[in-house]
């Protein structure tokens, strides 16, 4: 694998797999450009080098078929602004190789949106799984998805994964693409370098005590992250809708808080894996109840084995809060992923504000702190912390996957 730092792109062409899924208003204006921003130091040390770029993303979920309101075309101008060059489009990425070819150094070439070709995430079209040629469907598919790539890598001499969000896919563009190089010639942008190594830094070179805070909605959708966890903290807090499921199984009265019934028995199984593990597992004690789910409810703090009948939980109270910053302020080493209450509502974000300020703090101190997942970069950006915490990953979905203890296919493509 070569080293983005290392490598020199003089007279070069690079195609770059970047995250431009930013989102539009209904005029197609960008509204958060964060991402296009975040690009920016890959493809200037490219263009510095005197290489010329080949710009390719994916934007929304066009299923294989062209969508005018997902074209990339509407965001060429603000990506000519962030790299203070014109930018060329392409208006299909499948067939711009003679524009490719005609590419000088220092020029740039965005592709239309990868995702308008269903080849792109390689999955059978118009066939379902249960159908006896699916098998067939998807054998066919994963070669149009080798083609596919194959074109795209033919439009330049390098390959550069600067998409983290994606990496979790093994998409023509995050992975497949990465075969048609060799071990000299594709590599990790800057971005993509810097979500690995913080990942590494808290699943693999953590100082200890570890700290992980996994709020959130649903056990479900995170419970093979906890039970990873269990073998690398030393404590875990569980906050946000998931706790109520564990106070529930412990015999709790939740009233009407958001819980999952049929994943009790592994709540209390994940609560007998930490106990035998020595890792403190730590619920909320208190909530801060609502009777309606809006942000003008009635609200009250409650024990959180005793929340009445037609109130339900909607934040941290105070003595939970109190129990979580001794916690998290004698930590070395802090994950957080996911909000401790009812995040978009003003009256029900106090909670995950506060958590946001504690892991600021604990940064302060020392600690390393990694924060990924929507709402609680949300939470450091809307109480102005983002640039006092450690890391703030880009990609939820691939950074949970990794904290799984998944392989990404796009960064593995890269790696080996």
């Amino acid at each position: 694998m070569a080293n983005i730092n290392d490598f020199n792109f003089a007279g070069l062409k690079a195609i770059v797999r970047v995250d431009f899924n930013v989102p539009l208003n209904e005029k197609g204006e960008i509204t958060d450009d964060t991402r296009i921003r975040g690009a920016v130091p890959t493809l200037k040390k490219i263009l510095d080098d005197g290489g010329s770029l080949i710009l390719m993303s994916h934007m929304g979920k066009p299923k294989g078929k062209v969508n005018p309101k997902m074209s990339l075309g509407q965001i060429a101008n603000a990506v000519a602004a962030a790299l203070a060059r014109p930018v060329k489009f392409a208006p299909d990425c499948a067939n711009a190789a003679s524009q490719a070819e005609a590419l000088n150094a220092g020029e740039v070439l965005l592709l239309e949106n990868l995702r308008f070709y269903p080849e792109e995430e390689g999955k059978p079209v118009g066939i379902d799984k249960d159908d006896p040629a699916y098998a067939d469907a998807k054998k066919q598919m994963k070669e149009r998805q080798a083609e596919f790539a194959k074109t795209l890598a033919s439009y330049a001499d390098v390959y550069v994964n600067d998409a983290f969000g994606t990496a979790h896919r093994r998409h023509a563009s995050t992975a497949v693409i990465a075969d048609y190089f060799d071990d000299d010639h594709k590599m990790l942008g800057f971005l993509m370098e810097k979500e690995v190594t913080a990942i590494d830094n808290v699943l693999k070179n953590a100082q200890h005590p570890f700290t992980a805070i996994i709020g959130g909605s649903k056990v479900s959708s995170k419970l093979a992250v906890i039970k990873n966890l269990l073998d690398k903290v030393d404590n875990l807090i569980i906050g946000g809708g998931m706790g109520f499921t564990f106070i529930k199984a412990q015999g709790g009265h939740i009233g009407e808080s958001l819980h999952e019934d049929d994943l009790m028995p592994e709540a209390l199984n994940v609560m007998a894996a930490a106990k035998e593990k020595g890792v403190n597992l730590s619920l909320s004690v208190q909530t801060i109840a609502a009777n309606d789910f809006s942000n003008d409810a009635e609200r009250m703090p409650v024990d959180i084995f005793n929340i009445p009948d037609g109130w339900e939980g909607m934040d941290a109270g105070e003595e939970s809060l109190k129990n979580w910053k001794e916690i998290i302020l004698n930590s070395k080493t802090i994950l957080w992923n996911g909000p401790v209450g009812v995040f978009e509502f003003e009256n029900f974000a106090h909670g995950t504000g506060e958590i946001a300020k504690y892991v600021a703090e604990a940064t302060k101190n020392g600690a390393y702190s990694l924060v990924g997942g929507g709402d609680s970069v949300a939470a450091v950006n809307k109480f102005g912390l983002a640039d006092q915490v450690s890391y703030v990953s880009t990609g939820g979905g691939a950074m949970l996957e990794a904290i799984e203890g998944k392989t990404l296919p796009g960064v593995a493509a890269i790696k080996g």
